[in-house]
């Protein structure tokens, strides 16, 4: 997809998961290539299976004894992600390391760990480690004679919070003994290090599967758990981890767990911060309400322990937490965990807070004579709410395993009777908070009331009839939910193009003047007197706050946002967004919202009447470019007159491009890749392989030392030890700063460079093609002139390269000879064609859809971004200004 024109807001905006849906294909599968034996007497298929014979179906389809498979474990989850991780968009790729995160938390919540710290590496992958105690190494014959750490990571239902004699007493998140066989089997590679009974153990798995057994390294003085894995791309179409949402992960587990030491490391662009509260959810709710104006400076908190379930001989004794605080603004935000982990559908433990919070608000408000003329309900008693609803239960129940939603009913009361309590307690004793916070109420009563006359109106004039429909409005014929798009587009020009160029059978434009208004201000009645935020209420025939039953009534099937690519398009877009997550939140959640995505580039051929081709991203545009470069091209190898033409050209270019990436990263990171090739560092590594290059820098002072792999790491460690302190598992030395200070001794770091995994794996493909390291380099001077070993022969003659990493560039600039490439910047570039052919042909345009990843972590950033609250807002962009392209400044 393009890049967006506003770095901050769209990076901000990903907790709404923009994602592509992929093309389906409409091909019929090809029919069996053998005929198996029918039942006798029956015609294919019209019967069922007898005798272990075969039956085949009307189109050719067979089904046997041969059609049963069983999968086991690591086979089941790579087959079915979704079902084990929710799903494989970003959603599922972050919750792999929230698995990794809970398992420090259980740690932790059974003092076993006081830190957690998440890197994420510069190739891409993520190291996650603790100071806990470590899983088990050891083999036992009840796990079949292999390590307990095998065991855990391919295993599905293996684990240690089966049985309470494992030191788990406390409520932990890990119920099945499936998260972490999950990430396993997720990852393109996992790497496991264990500390503990005195030593250093390693483990390494390629997708699920074992390939480097349980190896014992040198001494450990220290114990825990470091797991680093990279996301598979087999599964995952976009493996790219998101800073901010693990930061808010890692800030929230802080949160919740007081006195717990989380911290996150991102190399790829040096971001790095460090949590730790004594106060967890009293500062929780501070930091969730520093957007707005509190209504008053104190945080209630009830909590307690009750114990339920006695009648029945099954006593449980949950624990509850809950901190709250209301402010001037409008919107209600509650976040609900169980045993630490974030339900973001709730559960029984919120609906036991809301009941608690409307009783005992409505009790005393009748006692005190607060409402004179309209008794608040529920949803008034919560507007402007701020709080974190937590419970501990021994024997939690989630649904699904990304554990969205609390099961246990038990909570409901265990809330309901601590909140109920205690927050009548607190209103006797603090009246003028209470004075405040049913005022609050009864004005949000009368503004309810108000908005309901208000959308009452909407409703009726945004009746499925014409007469109701906004004048501006280009309405399409079909009526069917499955067919029908609308298409939101930014201006009247626009506006004018894409209804020329539609398909009037099934697309609908409804063209929106300027900037519509910052709903995150605004309370509904003066939403609801907006003009353009009316006309699209009209148009899509739903009203505001729309359940899923009136959602499913609306009047189209998409609602696309087409906005230009510039600074005001993208505000435009957010302003859009803003008000669908806040007024119409049902047609996010059901998916019914898309992003039209037109194409960056346009490319023609000069002197030719051949339509232009259309790319997407920036990306698509350099390896196409590469592709036509290859064209007629040769690359010839001086020393010996070897060429490299068509396939040969193909693969080597395409090895090229895999490398590309991983090197700038490397350089990036201030190592010189002409000097690990030139010193030539290692040899073979521990499987023969030779050529490859170092995974560790070790520096002492001004010394550095290089070193193949954590065998190697290890026993340089072990023999410097009484020189420098040893490393921790990130890679970071253990009181290194206290050390500093005190002239202890020299500086003493271990670098782990994890893209050298990528790197030597292409350079071993390379290997195969004849090619060496050293040609990626160049090779120096020769009688004060460069010296060329390889030269490019194509149709406009030849041109010399000093080295291997110069013929992507000289493919693609011999890609763009003869073309025509434009940049698009808005949609104003195109005519109704062009539009139609780019952003609205369902054959040919590409949209990303909006789904509700993260609801807490949206509401947030609308907050952040388009609430009254400047200073915030300064702190996102000043942290995200960097992150800003294509600004048209």
């Amino acid at each position: 997809m393009s890049e967006p024109a506003s770095g901050a807001y769209n990076e901000g905006l990903r907790s709404l998961n923009f994602t592509l849906p992929p093309r389906m294909s409409t091909d019929a599968p090809a029919p069996p290539d053998t005929t198996p034996e029918t039942v006798a007497g029956m015609a294919p298929g019209a019967g069922e299976n007898a005798g272990g014979k075969t039956v085949v179906g009307p189109d050719g389809s067979t089904y046997g004894s041969d059609q049963i498979r069983h999968l086991q474990g690591i086979e089941g989850i790579r087959l079915r992600p979704a079902m084990y991780i929710g799903g494989t968009d970003a959603v599922g790729l972050h919750h792999l390391v929230y698995e990794l995160i809970d398992n420090v938390i259980d740690e932790f919540s059974n003092d076993y760990a006081t830190t957690c710290r998440v890197k994420i590496n510069a190739d891409g992958s993520v190291t996650v480690s603790d100071d806990g105690r470590g899983i088990p190494v050891a083999e036992t014959e009840a796990l079949g004679g292999r390590s307990a750490l095998e065991v855990v990571f391919t295993e599905l239902h293996a684990g240690g919070k089966f049985d309470r004699s494992s030191g788990y007493t406390t409520g932990t998140g890990g119920l099945h003994g499936i998260g972490i066989t999950a990430v396993n089997a997720c990852a393109e590679w996992l790497e496991a290090e264990v500390r503990r009974d005195g030593y250093h153990w390693t483990m390494e798995f390629k997708r699920g599967e074992l390939t480097q057994p349980l190896k014992r390294l040198g001494a450990a003085t220290e114990t825990g758990t470091t797991v680093t894995f990279k996301p598979d791309a087999a599964i995952f179409g976009d493996t790219e981890v998101v800073y901010e949402t693990l930061h808010r992960r890692l800030r929230d587990a802080a949160f919740l767990n007081a006195g717990l030491k989380t911290s996150i490391e991102d190399e790829r662009t040096d971001q790095k911060e460090e949590f730790r509260y004594e106060d967890g959810l009293t500062e929780f709710v501070q930091y969730l309400n520093r957007t707005e104006t509190p209504l008053f400076p104190q945080v209630i908190r009830c909590a307690g322990e009750i114990t339920v379930g006695e009648e029945q001989g099954a006593a449980q004794l949950i624990g509850v937490d809950v901190a709250f605080q209301y402010h001037a603004g409008f919107s209600e935000q509650v976040r609900c965990y169980g045993n630490g982990i974030f339900n973001s559908e709730g559960g029984f433990h919120l609906s036991g807070f809301k009941t608690a919070l409307t009783r005992t608000l409505n009790a005393y408000g009748k006692r005190t004579n607060a409402f004179k003329d309209i008794v608040p309900a529920g949803d008034d008693f919560r507007e402007g709410l701020a709080g974190v609803v937590t419970v501990r239960l021994p024997d939690p129940k989630f649904l699904a395993q990304n554990k969205v939603k609390l099961l246990n009913n038990e909570a409901e009361g265990a809330v309901n009777s601590v909140v109920g309590e205690q927050l009548a307690k607190y209103l006797e004793e603090n009246p003028d908070v209470a004075k405040v916070v049913l005022q609050k109420a009864v004005k949000a009563a009368e503004a309810r009331e108000a908005a309901k006359k208000a959308r009452e109106m909407v409703r009726r004039k945004g009746a499925l009839t014409t007469g109701g429909l906004p004048e501006k409005l280009r309405d399409c014929r079909s009526r069917e939910l499955e067919n029908t798009e609308l298409y939101l587009v930014e201006g009247d020009s626009a506006g004018g193009s894409a209804d020329t160029g539609r398909d009037s059978e099934t697309q609908a434009i409804l063209p929106l003047r300027g900037k519509i208004l910052n709903v995150e201000k605004a309370q509904l009645v003066k939403v609801l007197d907006n003009n353009e935020i009316s006309n699209i209420f009209k148009a899509v025939g739903v009203p505001p706050q729309a359940g899923d039953a009136e959602v499913r009534k609306r009047r189209y099937g998409r609602i696309i946002l087409m906005c230009d690519a510039d600074i005001d398009g993208s505000h435009i877009r957010t302003l859009i967004l803003t008000f669908l997550f806040r007024h119409l939140r049902e047609l996010v959640r059901c998916g019914a919202v898309y992003i039209a995505q037109p194409p960056l580039y346009r490319v023609t051929k000069k002197g030719s009447r051949a339509a232009p081709r259309y790319v997407l991203t920036h990306e698509e545009m350099q390896t196409e470019l590469v592709e036509l470069g290859r064209d007629g091209a040769e690359l010839v190898v001086k020393k010996d007159g070897f060429e490299f033409a068509d396939d040969a050209l193909a693969r080597l270019s395409g090895l090229l491009m895999k490398l590309e990436e991983p090197l700038e990263t490397l350089e990036r990171r201030g190592v010189d890749f002409r000097l690990l090739v030139r010193e030539e560092l290692i040899g073979a590594d521990d499987q023969g392989r030779g050529g490859l290059l170092p995974r560790y820098r070790v520096t002492i002072g001004p010394n550095e030392t290089w070193l193949a792999d954590k065998a190697a790491l290890d026993a340089f460690l072990e023999e410097h030890q009484p020189a420098a302190p040893a490393p921790t598992a990130d890679g970071e030395t253990a009181a290194e700063g206290a050390a500093a200070e005190a002239d202890a001794g020299p500086l003493f770091t271990v670098t782990d460079l994890h893209e050298i995994r990528g790197i030597n794996e292409a350079l071993s493909e390379l290997k195969g093609l004849g090619v060496n390291p050293s040609d990626l380099i160049s090779a120096g001077l020769r009688n004060g002139e460069p010296v060329v070993p390889f030269f490019v022969r194509h149709k406009g003659g030849e041109d010399g390269l000093e080295s291997l990493r110069e013929l992507l560039p000289k493919l693609r600039e011999l890609g763009e000879r003869g073309l025509a490439v434009v940049r698009f910047k808005g949609l104003g570039e195109m005519d109704s064609e062009e539009l139609w052919t780019t952003a609205m042909d369902p054959e040919t345009r590409t949209l990303m859809q909006v789904t509700m990843a993260d609801a807490s972590g949206a509401d947030e950033i609308f907050r952040i971004l388009m609430g009254d609250a400047v200073e915030p807002r300064r702190e996102f962009i000043e942290k995200h200004a960097l992150e800003a392209r294509d600004l048209d400044v």
